[in-house]
């Protein structure tokens, strides 16, 4: 990437519904440029696609949580394919220690949390797992 598309690529991470005109505006070449520097950063896979944000107050209102997870190992791949399908799960890392994974969950009550942490225990390969609710962000980078 060159110094044009790092800043493409910075703009549209503030706001990825920015119009092509406007970016073009703000990076003082054409509409064209822009749209074929798009295309040709979506080709090289630097961009995945476009995506949204929680709104501030709707994110103070969800219920976040992360989950350890221990894993039989012959199942991981299936285990994290079942995890991806589920919706509340937002992010899954593999981690060392006693636990295999860490799944991030967000849900909008704690009802839905508990249901979406017995859906998790009762996937097959899940051995044991380990959840905490998260109760306040101190900072977010």
């Amino acid at each position: 990437m060159n110094p044009a598309d790092t800043r493409l690529v910075a703009l549209l991470r503030e706001n990825a519904r920015v119009s092509t005109s406007e970016l073009a505006r703000k990076l003082s070449i054409s509409r064209s440029t822009v749209q074929s520097r798009i295309r040709r950063l979506e080709q090289a896979g630097v961009i995945k696609g476009f995506t949204i944000e929680y709104g501030d107050e709707y994110e103070k209102g969800l219920v976040s949580a992360h989950v350890l997870i221990m894993v039989l190992q012959k199942l991981t791949a299936r285990t994290n394919r079942e995890l991806h399908a589920i919706p509340q799960v937002k992010s899954v890392y593999a981690i060392s220690g006693d636990y295999d994974l860490i799944a991030m969950l967000k849900t909008e009550t704690t009802e839905e949390l508990s249901s979406v942490l017995d859906d998790i225990g009762n996937l097959e390969g899940v051995e044991r797992t380990n959840s905490s609710l998260i109760l306040e962000t101190k900072f977010s980078r």
